[in-house]
């Protein structure tokens, strides 16, 4: 029971984690998003998109080097392009309801934009922490399992060794 206990632990510190850089990582994004929007008069999902990637960064900095440190290090190449591959997925669903707002309902003052590019955030967010935790991050396994396995291993190691018989 301990042991369920732990790994229940375990997530709610990685959720709150996930929480705390993805909570700055959507001030961040609603920041970049409202200054490219009031200052430079882009279209709302251009100056989405571009807060979006700017987010992104940010959390993927966030992810590897607080939330996720202690996960596999190992093949960084591969963790950057799943990584990016699901955060572009997240884009296109976070963008993709702002847009629908925006040019399917006509929902295009400040305020509504603001709450439809925050609705957009939540739903990829969603998307974002399982596919980050499930495939981006991977889990080292845990030293008992791997100690569990070595013993394991062993003991078939020694029962398969060919029995001498006695005479």
């Amino acid at each position: 029971m301990e042991h369920r206990s732990s790994g229940l632990q375990r997530l709610v510190r990685e959720v709150a984690k996930f929480g705390a850089v993805g909570g700055a990582g959507i001030l961040v994004n609603l920041g970049v998003f409202n200054l490219l929007r009031h200052a430079t008069g882009l279209q709302v999902v251009r100056a989405s998109v571009i807060a979006t990637v700017v987010a992104i960064v940010f959390n993927y900095l966030g992810f590897r080097y607080w939330t996720y440190r202690d996960r596999d290090k190992h093949g960084r190449t591969k963790e950057l392009t799943l990584f990016l591959l699901f955060s572009a997925v997240g884009l296109v669903i976070e963008n993709g309801l702002l847009y629908a707002a925006t040019y399917g309902f006509g929902w295009d003052s400040p305020l509504q934009s603001n709450v439809f590019k925050f609705v957009g955030i939540g739903v990829a967010t969603l998307f974002r922490f399982w596919s980050y935790r499930t495939w981006v991050f991977k889990a080292l396994p845990a030293r008992e399992t791997v100690t569990d396995a070595e013993a394991i291993l062993e003991k078939a190691a020694d029962t398969e060794k060919p029995r001498q018989r006695v005479r």
